[in-house]
């Protein structure tokens, strides 16, 4: 089967596309004949090997395994292992394989039967390949952690990208003024999406100019934990779901010790909320963005696409 591998850290230069063996699932595996896979950040961030600590997991000098990450996954089943009981040949399917495995960006992959939901028939498989890291990031921050409620006034810092695409749609089922960040170009999609006010990072510090809200959910983690407490209302809270990660360790130090307000980051749980969001895009409340779709021939292309930043929602590889 056609995979794209690598060798070393680097720049999309350094993917290739080969043939290797296609992969047998164990007993509680399901094979999956990839249809589509999208791109996210920490794809990036295992490609180019930066930032430097998460190579203690990945490999110190150069990766670990050849096989690209790639969690996002569509696809149809194509074998079963013995103790797989909820699905059969020909199913179509789609999951979060972060937890166990990775691999997407190859014409097969294998999953645990645990890590896949029957894909609703009028989803497409590049939609399904959109939906299951980036919506759930954003329940578990919002809803579960964050804690939304109705007339809240909540603010999404990288309300453009794949996580936060999503992030805007169920922010504004709970029927908040929500104000949204992101570069020039974002703006306009931020507010079709439903923003009710938006900021340009490149020209307003939206930690400086005079606002305060109840509820900010981070996707890019940039600034300082008291940057951050400096726009909170008093018992307000802050959930940041990625980003630069000197940040992340300073809000994890700092913020337990912060009695004002509740800092937070999200501990990923792979699907769990994959259910809820299937059934919001079923009930037409949530529709992921699809910015571009590229062949898997083409993966290197789409790489140097998402390290431009310029990207509005997804990237996605087709099969």
């Amino acid at each position: 089967m056609k995979a794209i591998t690598y060798r070393q850290y680097g720049s999309p230069d350094v993917l290739t596309m080969e043939n290797i063996d296609r992969p047998i699932p164990d007993d509680d595996e399901v094979l999956v004949k990839s249809h589509a896979v999208s791109i996210n950040s920490w794809d990036w961030d295992m490609l180019t090997g930066k930032p430097f600590e998460y190579r203690l997991f990945s490999g110190l000098f150069k990766p670990k395994s050849t096989r690209l990450h790639g969690c996002d996954i569509a696809g149809k089943v194509e074998a079963i292992g013995q103790n797989v009981k909820h699905f059969q040949a020909g199913d179509e399917v789609f999951g979060d394989l972060s937890e166990n495995g990775w691999g997407a960006f190859s014409e097969y992959v294998c999953a645990r039967e645990k890590d896949l939901f029957l894909k609703p028939s009028r989803m497409t498989f590049e939609q399904a390949a959109c939906l299951s890291h980036g919506g759930n990031l954003a329940v578990q921050g919002l809803i579960d952690i964050g804690q939304i409620k109705s007339g809240q006034k909540v603010l999404i810092n990288g309300g453009c990208g794949s996580t936060g695409t999503l992030a805007i749609q169920i922010a504004k089922l709970f029927d908040v003024e929500l104000t949204c960040v992101d570069s020039t170009e974002k703006l306009e999609m931020m507010l079709k999406l439903g923003a009710d006010n938006v900021i340009d990072y490149t020209k307003e510090n939206f930690t400086r100019n005079g606002q305060q809200y109840d509820l900010i959910f981070d996707v890019k983690t940039t600034r300082s934990i008291f940057d951050y407490q400096r726009v909170l209302y008093p018992n307000g809270v802050y959930v940041t779901v990625g980003g630069n990660t000197s940040r992340i360790l300073q809000i994890a130090i700092l913020g337990k010790i912060s009695r004002k307000y509740k800092m937070n980051i999200v501990g990923y749980k792979p699907n769990k909320d994959l259910q809820y969001i299937t059934d919001l895009f079923e009930a037409g409340k949530l529709n992921p963005i699809i910015d571009k779709c590229y062949q898997l021939e083409e993966t290197a292309e789409a790489f140097r696409y998402f390290g431009s930043g310029c990207f509005k929602g997804k990237i996605v590889i087709t099969l």
